[in-house]
């Protein structure tokens, strides 16, 4: 707890406190601290008199500002012609939260930037004054077929200027959270220094109804986050109505982020309300106003304002002074309060501080769009709305420039003093913004042993999800690169089989380890450390995909390219958090996914939420996975080297692998030479039976099928090659745009008989590549829902057990001899 600065008074206050308890009961003193923990008043933490200097030329600023506020909105009206249109109203509201940054705090070395996706058209025409983006550019909005500008920050589409995707709501702030962290993770492993880095997100106040907004507060104050800081943008609207119609938003977040132990700053009225706020009667009755009926202040006239909000007090303005002031004198439509706010909120240490800034959607887009329920499917403005605009802003834009069907755009020119002034805070603050650079080097390829001791097999019965395990905890042992690894687990490392990294590679926390461990005595006891190597998330696949994409993005987010390593149970990956593996996509992520306790028949006595059956088919739609489903240990040790070429080489892609391993213990036989091209690409034969027919089969299903073929030949004498599939949504991707002969025809050519697939997944997983195969085609899986039960049963109950492969395997060969 902090220093207390006057200890009598605090005695005073338990002391009445103590009095309530004993004659009213512990309840009514936790109610009392409860509504005080709770309630607020509604003013600026900085108030005016207390506001630093501003540093900046204010009036050049302002200039800038209306430079940008009028490309922003001349864009979006320009590319309403094709039907694109774009969002007017967030920009205009939070034009000064950025500009202030741009100006005076985000530092293009050093900082990470989330910024609020349709906030977009603002940081282009930012951009378009600076010089980073052409007219023609801008003209191209939305067109991408044509190279223009994508529609929000997407990393994939622009690589050389956004950093981070964030209109997917809600995980920005998520991943704000677990980058700020992430940072520190670097700096404490002796990675890179971090130390000034600093990240920012900017919020919406409606977006934070999304879960993920508030997933990870308690982690960003837990671990004392002071290089992270929300700007939340409180204009009171949703996409399509009031955020909190009833009730007050900003009190609510002030308690959600003070509860859970931020810094919180406010910036809520612009200096017009200083004549105002001294009336504790006044603040009083703000502090009950419910937004939905501020939102109607800010649309209505003083009179009605008056009598709603004033009525009984001394307000020496008048009814027009009242409707300017009420209706729009907001913190965030003033630069010198939205500084005064980042400053104090920079100063506070120790914790993640949020800023609570309320504004005016749509603000200065004249009376037909501000705070209007429908401003955000407002596409464009009329030329007499622009006139308007024009005026507001004090552009030197002639009438007859205003006549055409379209509004130009606005520069005031290269050497202009507006223009200079902008490049030169730039260049004081570390270049460009946002920026996104790739100056990472490749990696050195890691020693051949840790591969070896896969391809050699074993006897011995080993899952496949712990052969990945083992061979991830030799890699981190690699003079060059062991370092890189980053091992990430939701929970339950134990389950995979990670405990012997805690003692040696040891988990990382902040705080090291403030406590003795229950299991200190054992060999593989529980250990943290400031420089721990693993991150042991807990419960919360979100936060560990959070994490994922830090370190996944690394390479060019810091330089260092960093390998993560998350492994979760598959049945809570692509289903549960198939949104951030898309961003991830987005945001040019690199790193192993790894889908353990695989497969729908697997997961013995679980039952149907822990039974994976299509997470292979849901990675298969992402463009930038690929994914494996392998068979066997040296087909995973086989992948992984391969993985760490494409992503980490010397001419590396911005892809990232799914790995689905197996938690069932089985032999695991040596590589049998010639295979690894045919492992790569999807498919090779694993063991020739005679030619009558062909099973194909993935995962662990290549054990029911080598049984089958086994039963096929003692009974029927019918010879079956079994063939190993490594990954049936690579072949199909080879397949679809292969200019020759796609390689799944390459490797069953000369194949005669029927093929039969066969998986732990549901048959379209498989089906993937039936229009590439010219043979007779069955396909067995496991649709439908999991059940607990045994593997055999379960198995027995889907159809994919030894006996009833062969027999499809059997009808499938006399089906074709009919014909």
């Amino acid at each position: 707890m902090e220093k207390d600065l006057d200890p009598q008074e605090t005695a005073e206050w338990l002391e009445s406190l103590e009095a309530v308890r004993r004659s009213a009961g512990s309840e009514r003193a936790d109610y009392l601290l409860r509504r005080l923990a709770t309630s607020s008043r509604p003013i600026n933490t900085v108030p005016t008199a207390e506001e630093p200097p501003y540093p900046g030329d204010l009036a050049l600023e302002e200039r800038i500002s209306a430079y940008d506020r009028w490309n922003a909105a001349v864009m979006i009206t320009r590319g309403s012609k094709y039907g694109l249109g774009g969002h007017l109203a967030t920009y205009a509201s939070a034009a000064w939260l950025y500009e202030v940054g741009f100006n005076h705090f985000f530092n293009g070395e050093h900082d990470q930037i989330y910024f609020q996706g349709h906030a977009s058209p603002g940081i282009y025409a930012r951009a378009f004054l600076e010089g980073r983006l052409s007219e023609a550019q801008l003209d191209l909005f939305r067109r991408e077929p044509e190279g223009g500008l994508p529609s929000y920050p997407h990393p994939r589409s622009m690589p050389d200027f956004w950093q981070f995707p964030t209109v997917s709501m809600g995980l920005g702030p998520l991943n704000a959270v677990y980058q700020a962290r992430f940072n520190r993770y670097l700096h404490d492993r002796g990675i890179k220094d971090t130390s000034r880095s600093h990240v920012w997100a900017f919020l919406g106040d409606g977006e934070m109804d999304e879960p993920e907004s508030t997933a990870a507060l308690t982690l960003a104050a837990r671990e004392g986050l002071d290089n992270l800081t929300f700007v939340i943008n409180c204009n009171l609207q949703r996409l399509d109505g009031p955020v909190r119609g009833n009730t007050s938003i900003v009190q609510e977040l002030e308690s959600v982020f003070r509860g859970a132990g931020w810094h919180v700053v406010k910036a809520l009225w612009g200096h017009e309300w200083d004549g105002l706020l001294g009336s504790d009667e006044l603040v009083a009755r703000l502090a009950q106003v419910p937004d939905g009926q501020f939102q109607t202040f800010a649309a209505s006239t003083g009179g009605y304002i008056r009598e709603r909000l004033f009525q009984g007090l001394d307000v020496p303005y008048s009814d027009e002074e009242l409707r300017r002031v009420v209706g729009g004198s907001r913190a965030g439509h003033e630069p010198r309060k939205v500084y005064a706010a980042y400053r104090r909120a920079l100063a506070n240490k120790g914790a993640p501080t949020v800023v609570l800034v309320q504004t005016v959607k749509g603000w200065m887009l004249g009376s037909g769009i501000e705070a209007r329920n429908a401003n955000h499917q407002m596409k464009k403005l009329t030329q007499d709305e622009f006139r308007v605009l024009r005026d507001r802003l004090g552009l030197p834009v002639p009438d007859e420039a205003l006549e055409g069907e379209l509004p130009p755009y606005a520069h005031p020119g290269p050497d202009s003093p507006e223009a200079r002034y902008a490049a030169e805070r730039r260049a004081a603050l570390g270049g460009a913004v946002p920026r996104r650079t790739v100056a990472a080097e490749p990696l050195p390829e890691p020693g051949e042993r840790a591969f070896r001791a896969l391809e050699k097999g074993s006897t011995q019965p080993v899952a496949t999800t712990m052969a990945l395990v083992r061979l991830v905890k030799d890699l981190m042992k690699d003079p060059e690169t062991g370092r890189r690894w980053v091992p990430i687990v939701p929970d339950e490392a134990r389950t995979f089989g990670m405990e012997s990294l805690f003692p040696t590679a040891k988990i990382y926390s902040p705080l090291g380890q403030r406590y003795e461990s229950v299991d200190r005595e054992l060999l593989l006891a529980y250990k943290e450390a400031t420089d721990g190597q693993l991150l042991i998330e807990g419960i919360t696949e979100a936060g560990s995909m959070a994490s994922f994409a830090a370190a996944a993005s690394s390479y060019a987010t810091h330089g260092e390219p960093m390998i993560p390593f998350y492994i979760f149970y598959a049945m809570f990956g692509f289903q549960r958090t198939g949104d951030q593996m898309w961003a991830l996509a987005d945001q040019l992520g690199r790193g192993f996914l790894v889908g353990a306790t695989a497969g729908r028949t697997t997961m013995t006595g679980e039952g149907l939420q822990h039974a994976d059956g299509h997470s292979q088919l849901l990675a298969s739609a992402n463009p930038a996975c690929v994914a494996y489903d392998p068979a066997f240990a040296y087909e995973v040790g086989t992948i992984v080297r391969d993985g760490l070429r494409r992503m980490y080489g010397t001419t590396p892609e911005d892809v990232f692998y799914y790995l689905t391993v197996y938690n069932e213990p089985l032999p695991q036989p040596a590589m049998p030479e010639g295979v690894e091209e045919g492992i790569l690409r999807g498919i090779y034969r694993y063991k020739e039976g005679g030619g009558q027919a062909n099973l194909l089969a993935s995962g662990t299903a290549i054990h029911w099928a080598l049984e089958a073929q086994r039963m096929l030949q003692e009974d029927y004498g019918l010879g079956v090659d079994v063939w190993s599939v490594t990954s049936w949504s690579e072949l199909r991707r080879d397949a679809m745009t292969s200019s020759g002969v796609p390689y799944i025809r390459q490797a069953l050519a000369g194949a005669q008989g029927p093929v039969i697939a066969v998986s732990d997944w549901m048959r379209a997983v498989p089906d993937q590549i039936r229009p590439w195969i010219d043979q007779p085609w069955t396909s067995l899986g496991t649709d439908g829902f999991g059940l607990s039960g045994t593997r055999e049963s379960v198995r027995r109950h889907f159809g994919v057990d030894p006996r009833s492969i062969a027999d499809a395997v059997f009808k499938a060969v006399e089906e074709q001899a009919r014909h």
